[in-house]
């Protein structure tokens, strides 16, 4: 009897594990078609001239001309200096909205929430179509009318090196945030009222319980959304390439764009998985700096 039992708790445990296999199985193999795949195919085109009927071995050779090439270094100065304009400035604004909405009942939250997070579901395309109207050169424009109305001259907003950078950023900032909007308040409202209600006790400020009680508790939130945002930033391609194409003189190219354009406008496709490869690199030592200073005291 207790054999017969042994027996079936064993074939129990084997059953469990062979289901636990299956289900690792489905994952390992996504990620091995549409991860680990492209990430290698990437790096062994990146040794080649890569021609599709015929392709040469060069080397390092992509890796060296993306390096002494001024126009990727262009990129990558135009993509850092949009994701320090865009990432911590859009958190805070997220942030702020939160903060904002978290006192309302459900009900208004939920409303909120809906209206803020709307434009996330909506085509990139269209939205830059109404951004490219707000930027219109003449005077009909929007972004033209309010300048003009502090008695300021109509501007080429997205056609002027002065402006363009500018307006890639402002489109940002004033773009959905609903993602993190619903992030930051699903952290609000998981903290502990009875934090609150001592900090009242003692007798603190709204800017005192912010401080000290909703900081510290959304620093996992923060983190998070810092590194996901500036892998996101790094990687922008698609506003760049609708509303400005990298121009003018290559003033909004970033690095997304430039590696588009020498893979698919001039079959470059050895030089351009170089380069994505060495924006690999980049965005995972920003990353990992970012863990190492910022994740010190966060508790998950």
């Amino acid at each position: 009897m207790s054999q017969t039992l042994t027996r079936k708790k064993k074939l129990k445990i084997e059953s469990d594990s062979g289901w636990g296999y299956a289900f690792i199985a489905v994952a390992l193999i996504a990620f091995s078609l549409f991860t680990a795949y492209p990430v290698i195919n990437a790096f062994i085109i990146s040794l080649q001239d890569y021609r599709p009927l015929g392709s040469t071995y060069v080397g390092l050779e992509n890796f060296k001309e993306s390096f002494t090439d001024g126009l990727f270094w262009k990129a990558l100065k135009n993509t850092g200096v949009y994701t320090l304009l865009t990432v911590p400035f859009n958190i805070f604004l997220s942030f702020l909205v939160a903060i904002l909405i978290l006192p309302f009942k459900k009900r208004t939250q939920t409303v909120f929430k809906a209206i803020y997070y709307l434009p996330a579901v909506a085509s990139g395309v269209a939205l830059a179509v109404v951004w490219l109207w707000i930027f219109d050169p003449l005077k009909s424009g929007i972004a033209n009318q309010i300048v003009m109305f502090f008695g300021l001259e109509n501007q080429n907003w997205l056609g002027s090196s002065a402006t363009a950078m500018f307006s890639l950023v402002l489109m940002s900032w004033l773009s959905s945030h609903g993602t993190a909007i619903i992030i930051y308040l699903a952290a609000l409202l998981g903290i502990d009222n009875s934090y609150y209600e001592a900090a009242e006790i003692d007798g603190a400020s709204f800017l005192q319980k912010l401080w000290f009680i909703v900081i510290p508790f959304l620093k996992p939130t923060t983190l998070f959304l810092l590194v996901t945002g500036m892998i996101g930033s790094f990687q922008v391609f698609q506003n760049a390439y609708l509303m400005t194409g990298g121009g003018p003189d290559h003033a909004t190219t970033m690095v997304g764009l430039l590696i588009f354009n020498n893979a698919f406008t001039y079959f470059e496709f050895g030089e351009a998985a170089a380069q994505s490869l060495i924006l690999a690199v980049i965005i995972g030592i920003v990353s990992f700096i970012q863990f190492k200073f910022l994740g010190k005291d966060i508790e998950y």
